[in-house]
């Protein structure tokens, strides 16, 4: 059963996917929406994203896993997309909101409506903590239950770049989800489980066809960013820069390190002395950002 969201319908969006760098990538996906309609709000920049979904009657295990996963991403600014149905999906909304993080649901009915009702309250919490609910259906127009939420599978693959699943027994949506994934070349991660278990065998078998084994956050981290550069060798010539603070954050970049955090501890300098100087460096063009507070030479 669903439910209309009534004071939200006045402030719907509709938009062309091609209005924001975010939506852009639904254009590359075999069958792109014409329209998008949103409650809330979308990235208007592209953000590295990634699709959690699962069964509905996920194990401890499950739930757990794909809590943990939403929220440790979610901390790393990486959004969480899912499609607000029982079990995993709405697990991993409520981990990424736990964690402050951005998340974005899409919805297999029109936008006025709510599926299941009882999420009402959590579609409510995403757009209030600066996420939002997507549909691809206006509002009142008619849907085909089950046909509707395998298409809007597309988009949750279609707007990630990476879709991981967590759980899933051998018939499943979630399957679907990871097949549209592998059309659009996006990596596909899948928790290993038990071989006794139904919600592992869908799983279990994605991964036999090649899927990534997903068994820490980072296995996924190194997917959305990876590592552009090595630590160099003690026999390397180390980079100078114009001025000591120059040299100690060059020289840090050139050991591998990469993170903004770790640069401060490796060199010793304030942040206001590092934000100072590796703005300048990136003016100067001697290093370039790489997002989530990572920098590299160039």
């Amino acid at each position: 059963m669903s439910i209309l969201f009534s004071h939200f319908l006045s402030n719907h969006n509709e938009i062309s996917p091609q209005e924001y760098e975010f939506t852009e990538v639904l254009g590359t996906i075999a069958v792109m929406p014409k329209k998008l309609y949103v409650h809330g709000n979308i990235p208007q920049k592209r953000l590295k994203s990634v699709a959690i979904v699962g069964t509905r009657k996920p194990t401890s295990y499950g739930a757990n896993v794909a809590k943990n996963l939403a929220y440790d991403l979610a901390r790393q600014d990486v959004v969480v997309i899912s499609g607000l149905a029982f079990g995993i999906d709405s697990i991993a909304h409520r981990g990424a909101l736990e964690a402050g993080g951005l998340t974005l649901a899409v919805l297999g009915t029109p936008i006025d409506y709510i599926y299941p009702r009882s999420h009402y309250s959590l579609a409510e919490e995403i757009v209030k903590s600066g996420g939002a609910i997507i549909s691809e259906l206006p509002p009142g127009a008619e849907f085909y239950g089950k046909t509707c939420f395998l298409q809007r599978n597309r988009i949750i693959s279609g707007l990630a770049d990476a879709v991981i699943v967590i759980e899933a027994a051998e018939r499943s949506g979630s399957l679907n989800t990871a097949a549209h994934a592998l059309e659009q070349g996006k990596e596909v991660f899948a928790l290993p489980g038990d071989i006794t278990r139904p919600t592992s065998r869908g799983c279990n078998r994605l991964i036999g066809q090649g899927a990534i084994p997903y068994l820490e956050p980072q296995d996924v981290l190194e997917v959305l960013f990876p590592p552009r550069r090595r630590a160099k060798s003690l026999q390397v010539e180390l980079p100078l820069g114009d001025s000591e603070v120059e040299t100690k954050i060059l020289q840090a970049l050139a050991r591998g390190i990469v993170q903004g955090e770790a640069i401060l501890a490796d060199t010793g300098l304030t942040v206001v002395e590092f934000n100072q100087t590796i703005t300048i460096l990136e003016i100067k063009g001697r290093v370039t950002a790489l997002g989530m507070n990572q920098w590299d030479l160039k």
